[in-house]
């Protein structure tokens, strides 16, 4: 953990005029929990330029009905049931929102065998908070099994970036299935962001791998769900 002391003041959110999130409707009656890379996959298909453009994809995430709800183990056979209150976020750059938007409506896409249909897909602006988290950050060598090497590794990315990170806290570990092996992940938590760098960090990320859900952050008004997640 990488805790610095709070400074007092509060400054004003700004808005991106860079990047927006894409919240499409979708339909589909059952999912895999690890989807990533058979839903980038799918999308790849529709946009060829996905990850030459940087386009990020968010993981399907469904919220617990109730408290104590954990997200299904598919190493128990278990799958994700969505809601009509589902969606599929894409992080896009701006200028091309409306055009993916229209090229991605009703698109049907092939999830390794589980179909899933797009709808229409609403615009969500990036605000700058104080408290980002991101639900998968790629672990380097030895980072699996010291958190604080990857925290350092982070931070040191950042301060090049000019990125100033004052509190960080490590969440759970988990695997994202590709043809090259898993890639293990780690969710991150990030606080005390001055508007300009919690920006910043929504728009461009950190670390690569986007679209398959890696670096991308969101705002997040508590703690309490880094470890639940």
């Amino acid at each position: 953990m990488l805790w610095e002391e709070e400074q007092e003041g509060s400054e004003l959110p700004e808005q991106s005029e860079k990047v927006v999130d894409l919240a499409f409707t979708f339909t589909s009656r059952m999912l895999p929990v690890d989807h990533l890379y058979a839903l980038y996959r799918a999308l790849a298909a529709e946009l060829p330029d996905l990850v030459e453009s940087g386009i990020g994809i968010h993981e399907i995430h469904l919220a617990g009905s109730q408290n104590g709800w954990e997200r299904p183990d598919p190493a128990l056979g278990q799958h994700l049931i969505p809601s009509r209150r589902a969606r599929m976020h894409l992080r896009v750059p701006r200028p091309r929102a409306g055009a993916i938007a229209q090229r991605l409506s009703g698109a049907r896409l092939d999830l390794d065998g589980y179909s899933l249909t797009l709808g229409k897909a609403r615009e969500k602006p990036l605000f700058s908070h104080p408290t980002l988290y991101a639900r998968h950050m790629r672990m380097g060598e030895g980072e699996a099994e010291d958190e604080n090497r990857f925290l350092r590794r982070i931070a040191a990315e950042l301060k090049e970036r000019r990125i100033h990170v004052k509190k960080a806290l490590c969440g759970k570990t988990t695997e994202i299935a590709t043809p090259d092996g898993p890639l293990v992940t780690r969710s991150l938590m990030l606080a005390d962001l001055s508007p300009t760098d919690s920006l910043r960090l929504q728009e461009e990320g950190v670390g690569g791998h986007r679209h398959l859900g890696c670096g991308l952050f969101l705002p997040m008004k508590g703690i309490q769900h880094l470890a639940a997640d």
